[in-house]
């Protein structure tokens, strides 16, 4: 039993929670929305920090496929539900932090009965009207959409949230929406993430999330891209790692991808590793996306054009120099949309490793000629303040 972990106990929130649930139905669809192309900074909390990395993307002009955001007030609503809390953080006290299987079991429970929680009206009016208008912009009836979780806690500046919540693909029609939705609330109590806030002292009523509903990408080809080099900090290269499908084979490291550095300055490809890639996640003629066998002549052949290589890195150097500091790019190449607009960005965060080291001091002198040009081009991206 763990009497002394942090629970939930929102007897203080519910009084908020009945007083917004009071309110005019028209008023509250409102203020459970945010679409992407209209967000605000001021509305970082209501919509978690990958929500708020695609809203900044959108309205910095960057090319992120349309959506929006479904605020943490709708999150709030469904603990109001009679005996959710006292059933959830019965369960939270139950927990024996060094019994990993039966937390497995715990948090399987704790999950089903916040999925069990009828969705209210006012949340499902709100989701039905901006999926109807996301179709309506995208012309698709029940457009594809990804149904992703954004924790208002992923980038607090001394724990990393990443990976922890779910995120859903290839959902079509506004009831998967909602179940999906659903499921992303309730993956704020994954194993891992109960395990994780009891390592970090981190109260669980402290977290909310949001969820983001964002059109598909079909891609032919996707991965990351660095504003650096990776392997030595090098800042006047983009290295871009690549693989067929969609990203996820990349981001979990079950293929080993294409790896690329493009100059910053002349968009040079300075290097190319086209690599072995036999799988992929991709989309099936059922709709379903699934681990598939890559064909066998390309799993030997670059997935990308230089064109695109470069397209890519010109991108990843916007995003940079937009947040002012080195950035870690998820991108992908839409196979429905015209060559030289076919590159998307799907998320973009501060790069954590070599932008957190000591600068080292100013050149001494000597060394090569060209390698200082580029080092003064570039290095006053580093210093612009992030507004």
């Amino acid at each position: 039993m763990c009497e002394a972990c942090p629970v939930i106990d929102w007897a203080e929130m519910l009084p908020t929670v009945r007083s917004f649930t009071a309110r005019r139905v028209d008023a509250v669809s409102d203020e459970l929305i945010v679409w992407y192309d209209r967000y605000e900074r001021s509305q970082k909390e209501l919509v978690g920090g990958k929500n708020a990395s695609l809203g900044e993307m959108m309205v910095a002009e960057l090319p992120v496929p349309p959506g929006f955001a479904l605020t943490i007030d709708a999150y709030h609503l469904i603990w109001s539900h009679e005996g959710l809390v006292d059933e959830v953080n019965e369960l939270l006290r139950s927990i024996d932090h060094d019994d990993f299987a039966a937390n497995i079991e715990t948090s399987n429970k704790i999950r089903a009965a916040i999925e069990a929680v009828p969705v209210p009206d006012e949340v499902v009016q709100a989701l039905t009207t901006a999926y109807a208008a996301l179709c309506e912009h995208c012309d698709v009836d029940d457009v594809p959409v990804a149904v992703r979780s954004s924790a208002t806690a992923e980038d607090l500046p001394d724990a990393s949230f990443a990976g922890q919540q779910d995120t859903f693909l290839w959902v079509t029609g506004i009831d998967d929406v909602i179940t999906n939705v659903r499921r992303c609330w309730s993956s704020l109590f994954t194993d891992r993430a109960i395990a994780y806030r009891h390592q970090m002292g981190y109260l669980h009523q402290a977290i909310s999330m949001s969820v983001g509903i964002q059109k598909m990408v079909d891609p032919t080809a996707s991965g990351v891209a660095f504003t650096l080099n990776p392997t030595n900090g090098d800042k006047s290269q983009v290295a871009i790692d690549a693989s067929w499908g969609l990203g996820e084979a990349v981001v979990s490291g079950e293929v080993t991808p294409d790896n690329y550095l493009v100059d910053k300055v002349i968009h040079e490809i300075v290097h190319r590793n086209v690599s072995t890639k036999t799988m992929e996640y991709r989309l099936t003629d059922g709709g379903t996306v699934e681990k598939l066998e890559v064909d066998a002549d390309r799993q030997n052949a670059a997935c990308m054009s230089d064109d695109e290589l470069k397209a890519v890195a010109i991108l990843a150097r916007k995003a940079e120099k937009h947040y002012g500091c080195p950035q870690d790019v998820e991108w992908a190449i839409d196979r429905h949309l015209p060559a030289g607009e076919n590159v998307v960005m799907l998320q973009s965060r501060p790069e954590t490793v070599w932008s957190q080291k000591p600068k080292s001091s100013i050149s001494k002198g000597g060394g090569d000629y060209m390698s200082s040009i580029v080092s003064t081009l570039v290095s006053p991206l580093h210093n612009k303040k992030n507004n």
